[in-house]
Order: structure tokens, then sequence, then C-alpha cells
């Protein structure tokens, strides 16, 4: 059910609206909300209607950009914080977001919604407390919250990206969807910093989707690996993206990076498509194996 009646526009649609006018027809069918539905349109000269409402013919969008109805216009969904943030079409209909020009959600050969669909089901959340460490445009949170999960505690750290999800319409938290109940327990923060305040052994797995190591390299220490280790259940299952497994990142290969600490950490951690699959194997007291993770990182 379309809950916001508030259209959005990429080129594609932008162009079918003025290829239809100058065809003489008087009504058009497309999508206005990158892609979840389809709707019927009736052009006029000068605007086209849309549930009642009537909008100007935008001209001259750009490739690579999702414009949105702002009241008086149709404007980017970008705005600049700390950085730039975009949201961002693609071929698939869900949209990936950019952080100054830097793509965040894999798009080559899957649609980023289904991809995470994939990754969510590594860790079965039905019934489950889920951590979401970078909660990003929610499509792991969408995925545990259509597979049941019982509680999903999903942090993101910049306001920029809580805007973009505002008006994306395959975010779970947007006003296009069913309000997500009290199972998301979404909150601005540094999961650097929040997750020191979550208890031992409280959540039941952990979905982890951090920025590329060169801007958020803390997110891939071992002394972070072993608060995740802390507050994860023993048995618990993690997934943690890193990119290609075979690819070079400045002349290291990370997942396996990855996977050395991670086993440093306490789980039993293998590579898996793009990222990499841990259980949490650990049998001492967590607080135990985070102050023995400490003294393993190295200074640089």
């Amino acid at each position: 059910m379309r809950l916001n009646s508030t259209p959005l526009l990429t080129q594609r649609e932008c162009e079918a609206l003025l290829a239809a006018r100058a065809a003489g027809h008087t009504q058009v069918e497309c999508t206005l909300d990158l892609g979840r539905t389809r709707s019927t349109v009736a052009l006029g000269l000068d605007a086209w209607t849309w549930e009642g409402r009537a909008f100007p013919y935008a001209e001259g969008c750009k490739p690579r950009t999702i414009y949105h109805w702002t009241g008086s216009g149709f404007e980017p969904v970008a705005c600049y914080t700390t950085s730039l943030f975009k949201l961002v079409p693609t071929d698939w209909g869900p949209p990936t977001f950019e952080i100054d020009g830097i793509k965040m959600l894999p798009t080559a050969k899957v649609s980023p919604y289904a991809d995470a669909q994939r990754k969510v089901g590594l860790i079965a959340p039905r019934g489950k407390v889920v951590l979401d460490t970078c909660g990003g445009l929610g499509y792991f949170t969408a995925w545990c919250l259509q597979d049941r999960a019982a509680r999903i505690l999903s942090f993101e750290k910049h306001a920029g990206v809580l805007w973009l999800r505002s008006l994306n319409p395959w975010s779970p938290d947007s006003p296009w969807q069913e309000p997500p109940g009290p199972a998301l327990q979404l909150a601005q923060g540094d999961i650097a910093q929040e997750i020191h305040a979550l208890p031992d052994r409280s959540v039941d797995a952990i979905l982890h989707d951090p920025p590329r190591f060169a801007i958020a390299g803390e997110l891939y220490s071992q002394l972070f690996y072993g608060q995740l280790a802390r507050v994860l259940r023993p048995g618990g299952m993690l997934f943690h993206y890193t990119g290609a497994p075979n690819s070079l990142s400045r002349g290291r290969e990370l997942a396996r990076e990855v996977t050395t600490r991670l086993r440093h950490a306490g789980f039993a951690a293998e590579l898996n498509g793009d990222g990499v699959l841990a259980r949490a194997t650990d049998a001492r007291p967590p607080r135990a194996r985070v102050r023995a993770a400490r003294g393993t990182v190295r200074r640089r």
C-alpha cells in the first residue's frame, strides 16, 4: 500500500513524461516511487496530474539523480552536512547512496535490496535480537523485519543518511512504508562508540556493513571485533561485508585480514561471497576476550 503521495522522479521518468506529452498522449503509466508501484499520470500542456495534484514538467533532469517534490519544484535528493550525501538511482529500482561521491552499496550485478536479502538470510533473523551496526538505507533492517526478527538495534552515524532514508520508498522507516513498530530501534550514533554501552551477550546476530576501510578503519580493528564478540551470544552469527574477497585494497587482501582478526576475537570465520561469515565460539568471559583483543591492536 502506498502511504506517501510525494512523487519521485529520475531522468527516465522525466523523459517519459515529456515524450508522452510530445506524442499527444493524455496519460502515461510510470513509476513515481522508484519502482515499488506503477501509476497512471494525466498529461496536460503545462503540468501533469497525479492523485489529484498538478506538478510541473521537470526538464533537464540529470542522470544518476533522484528528484523529490519540495512543494515548489523538483530538487535532487542530496544534502550537505559534514559530507555530501546523495540518493542515486539504479537499474533495479531500489536506490543506492553516495557519500562524497563514494558508492556505498553494490549495484553492478544485483539489486542492493536483493543483495541485502541474501546477506540477512545468512544470519537467520527470525525471533532474534539483531545488531545492524551501520544502518545506511535500512535494507538489512527491511529484510530482518520481513523475516520477523524480535528486535533490530540499528545505528547510523550520519544525519544526512537518515534524511536520505526519509525520502527513499524502499527504506523501512520511510513514509512510503507501514510503520515498523517497536521491533526497530533506530538511533543516530557511531557504532564504534555506541557499542560500548551494549550489554555483554545481548544480541543473537550481527550485520556489519561498514564504509570502506580508508574512511572507517576503526570498524575493521581488532578492538572493535572484540566488542562484537562481547555483545554476541555464544553461537550467534555475524556477517561482515568487506567487498570482493579476492580483490586488493592498496595492496592488502582485506577480507582475509578481517577473517584472521575475527578468529583472534573468538569467531569461527570464513569467506562468503563479498564478505565474511562468522560464528561466535569463544567460551571465555566476554570481558576477558575484549581485554585480550586490546593487547593485539597494532599501532600504525
